[in-house]
């Protein structure tokens, strides 16, 4: 129960700016004497200060605090196959330190990842929680299906990282992360979003329905080159993935690429489809969307955009972190 109070005065404090015993006590209807003393723990520790004392309405002034944006920070790291991309920040979301660590983790691994993390943790001893994202579909921390990442292949990295870094830890999916990120960054609400991105490790999407993120029942939503598309070839086969550069610009990925659109569109009908911006630009976007019109009516299209692929993937992983960090909970013993 402490935990859960302690969860909601942070969330008022980080989202209010400052606040009162008596709003808090308002707000939560809580106790006087408990919230009097959950608050004298917290400023003890240093994660509250005082924000001086409000006008006088005849009785006492009341003290006012606010969160201490640098009591904690978060770390949010991904994983790419020639580098790894991290972000630390704090409780406000403000980025304290960001950068790219060169590596070969398809060859060494969780050994590899590992010693990065401790790296980065010494560097920032303040980090309280960690998210970290990887392109593969990932069951509540365990990572099932990983192509090219062998070494990770059912690894818990959840399970392994909280009892070996004592923080709690998430672990997520590229694409969910990145369509998240997309979706807070706007700050729009009540969407429906499809996020298409042919990376390195094979096309992924990331799937958002009213603000939830979609995993379906196996983890598995998401995994659009497994979409059959012709008589002999699914999506990434579409998309000539047998070659070292993938071109989007082809007329047969044009194709590819409004039929499943059209897919999106006949099944969950989104208000926006995005494309990442090293990929693609307006002219494409046209050609695609002309395209997509051929197998499906055009008043039924979503809106088509473009955004920076690598920042949304790190503000979604940001954003789990940072909600990790304000519960305070989790499984470690």
């Amino acid at each position: 129960m402490k935990k859960i109070i302690l969860r909601d005065i942070r969330k008022i404090l980080l989202e209010m700016g400052s606040t009162t015993k008596v709003e808090l006590r308002n707000k939560l209807e809580i106790s006087f004497p408990t919230i009097s003393k959950i608050l004298a723990q917290m400023e003890k520790d240093g994660e509250i200060i005082s924000a001086g004392l409000d006008e006088s309405s005849g009785g006492r002034r009341a003290k006012r605090y606010m969160y201490n944006p640098e009591y904690m920070l978060g770390a949010a790291i991904f994983l790419e196959k020639s580098e790894t991309n991290y972000t630390i920040f704090n409780c406000l979301g403000e980025i304290k330190d960001q950068g790219k660590i060169s590596s070969v983790l398809v060859d060494d691994g969780l050994h590899l990842l590992t010693s990065y993390i401790e790296q980065i943790i010494t560097a920032h001893p303040k980090i309280r929680a960690l998210t970290i994202g990887v392109p593969g579909a990932v069951d509540n921390g365990r990572i099932f299906h990983i192509p090219g990442y062998e070494k990770f292949h059912n690894v818990d990295l959840k399970e392994y990282y909280e009892a070996y870094f004592s923080l709690p830890v998430a672990v997520e999916n590229d694409m969910n992360a990145a369509v998240l990120g997309y979706y807070h960054n706007l700050r729009i609400q009540n969407r429906s979003l499809v996020y298409l991105y042919a990376g390195n490790n094979g096309p992924g999407a990331g799937i958002l329905l009213n603000g939830d993120v979609i995993r379906g029942s196996t983890f598995f939503s998401g995994e659009v080159q497994y979409i059959p598309q012709y008589n002999d070839q699914n999506f990434q086969q579409a998309l000539n993935y047998g070659s070292r550069n993938v071109v989007l610009d082809g007329r047969a990925e044009i194709d590819a690429i409004s039929r499943l659109v059209a897919s999106f569109v006949a099944i969950i009908n989104p208000h926006m489809f995005i494309f990442c911006d090293n990929q693609v630009d307006d002219t494409l976007v046209e050609k695609i969307e002309i395209a997509s019109a051929t197998y499906i009516p055009s008043e039924h299209l979503p809106e088509f955009a473009i955004s920076d692929w690598e920042q949304d993937y790190l503000f979604g992983l940001q954003r789990l972190c940072l909600n990790i960090m304000i519960d305070g909970i989790s499984n470690i013993s």
